[in-house]
C-alpha cells in the first residue's frame, strides 16, 4: 500500500494531464469544427476563428471545473 506522501505526485500529473487534455482537446475540436464550416460555406477564416475562440473559452471552463472540483473534494 502506497502512503499517503507517495501518492501526491502521480495525483497531481493526473490532475495537470486532466487540465492539458481539456484543453487542448477543446481547442482542436473547435478548430477542426471551424475549418469544415469554412469549407462547407466558403467562408475562409471565419468561422476558424469563431471555432478556435469557442474552444478556448470551453477549455478554459472545464479546467475552471476540474479545479473546483479538486479544490473542494477535500483531498
Amino acid at each position: 500500500m502506497m502512503k499517503d506522501r507517495e501518492k501526491r505526485p502521480f495525483y497531481a500529473m493526473a490532475l495537470y494531464s486532466a487540465i492539458l487534455s481539456q484543453l487542448v482537446g477543446s481547442i482542436l475540436i473547435g478548430i477542426f469544427a471551424g475549418r469544415w464550416l469554412d469549407r462547407l460555406l466558403h467562408t475562409m477564416p471565419i468561422f476558424l476563428i469563431v471555432g478556435l475562440l469557442t474552444g478556448l473559452s470551453t477549455g478554459v471552463y472545464a479546467m475552471m471545473r476540474t479545479i473546483r472540483h479538486h479544490f473542494n473534494s477535500g483531498d
